[in-house]
């Protein structure tokens, strides 16, 4: 099992505190990491991995592995500060300064104009694609906008943890099992767990390391974490415990498309087309090696992936901006946070990630809407990793939680990444 940051760090005495459940009940109870790892892993993602794999083999086998192990130490520390705290991590931005508000306001609302689109596009592929001509594709799109927003306004969290459970076990039996199919070279595998960087595979190492497993839902964990009615340092072993599990289960999902990358694609010297519609031309070559039935079973687990990155942020993201408007309107009792999910603003922002950008959707999702999604998702990280560092070793974190040298260094090193990763976003526009 990969040990999280601050695992072994901290007096006996606040170890002594976790009152969580252990043994069998421990894995009935893992959830909010599920949907967070749900969430962020999108079809972007995979044909990111699935291009390293076609292109590079296993060389960067091992940068998967590490990218889980930082997404492991982001998550959990969104999860800390949420148990240690009692405050949310809206609250801790904003006692940075207002100057985190102004950011994360214009960001919110921005990204979450443009995401819309992506969103609905990504899922109106696969659908387009199992339905050939039983609707057009801006109508595949607005259906799924809309299936997804009335899901997440009707239903709370139990039972929307419930489905994204069952997403994401559709997408890891069809991905792993397609890994399995296209019969992996275990001795090549093992010797691309060895750091390695063949010529051209720097900013391919750099995003399997940082752009597998979310972005903005990153900070959605904490929230999912307290909805769960995980509340308090008691609990703090096992959301450490539900973390591990989501993101090594996601390693492997990201292993596995590698694989497939690197067998299927490689050898054949196959490429793919930029963006989501990556994966319509890995469609087209599983029919081709392995038959229709095979490729329809593909498409199924790509509108898995899809969806549950609707539900996922029109779920997550919007209980973030339901936290921010509370902040904004100086409300900060405790018991001012279990209603977000029906507050106002909550509802304004599911609908707000739906209808405006169902305009997109009529463009046939153009560049630009590609190019300002990529740069969006660019800007957050950077912020994410450094307010959690800020955060985590700050006077308001109880000493016995505050961060110790492995989780600093995690941060350290996902700060510099992500911040190059900006740069290369922006280079790349320009």
């Amino acid at each position: 099992m990969i040990a999280t940051p601050a695992d072994s760090e901290g007096p006996e005495a606040a170890r002594g505190q976790d009152a969580s459940p252990s043994g069998f009940m421990r894995w009935k109870l893992v959830g909010p990491g599920i949907v967070v790892a749900a969430t962020g892993v999108g079809a972007g993602d995979l044909v990111a991995t699935l291009v390293a794999g076609a292109r590079f083999g296993y060389a960067l086998l091992w940068a998967a592995v590490i990218g889980s192990i930082v997404k492991i130490a982001l998550a959990e520390a969104t999860g800390r500060y949420h148990l240690a705290t009692g405050s949310t991590i809206l609250e801790g931005w904003r006692s940075l300064g207002r100057w985190t508000s102004w950011y994360f306001g214009t960001y919110i609302i921005l990204w979450g104009f443009v995401y819309g689109g992506t969103a609905m596009s990504a899922t109106a592929l696969p659908l387009s694609a199992l339905f050939p001509g039983f609707l057009p594709f801006w109508a595949w799109g607005g259906l799924s906008g809309l299936l997804g927003a009335a899901f997440v306004l009707l239903n709370r969290y139990a039972i929307f943890e419930a489905v994204m459970k069952l997403f994401i076990g559709i997408m890891f039996v069809v991905v792993v099992g397609l890994a399995i199919l296209v019969a992996p070279d275990f001795g090549e595998a093992l010797r691309g767990l060895v750091p390695r960087l063949p010529d051209g595979s720097v900013i391919y190492t750099l995003g399997l390391i940082g752009g597998v497993g979310g972005t903005i839902t990153l900070a959605a964990y904490g929230y999912w974490v307290n909805a769960k009615g995980w509340t308090g340092p008691r609990w703090m072993g096992m959301m450490r415990f539900d973390n591990r599990v989501a993101y090594i289960v996601t390693g492997i999902f990201v292993v596995a498309m590698l694989i497939v990358g690197a067998e299927l694609l490689h050898a054949a010297q196959i490429s793919l087309s930029g963006g989501d519609r990556g994966l319509l031309d890995l469609e087209a070559v599983l029919a081709e090696r392995f038959g229709s039935k095979v490729a329809t079973i593909f498409l199924i687990g790509f509108v898995a992936t899809t969806f549950s990155s609707i539900l996922g942020v029109w779920q997550g993201v919007s209980l973030l901006f339901a936290d921010f408007v509370r902040n904004l309107r100086g409300i900060h009792a405790a018991g001012d946070r279990t209603d977000l999910e029906t507050s106002s603003a909550f509802r304004f922002y599911v609908l707000w990630l739906t209808f405006p950008p169902m305009i997109l959707l009529t463009l046939g999702q153009p560049f630009a809407l590609i190019i300002a999604y990529g740069a969006f998702g660019a800007f957050f990280m950077p912020f994410l990793a450094l307010t959690l560092m800020w955060l985590l070793n700050g006077r308001a974190m109880p000493r016995e939680w505050r961060s110790g040298w492995l989780s600093n260094l995690l941060l350290a090193l996902s700060s510099i990444l992500f911040a190059v990763l900006c740069v290369n976003q922006i280079w790349s526009m320009l």
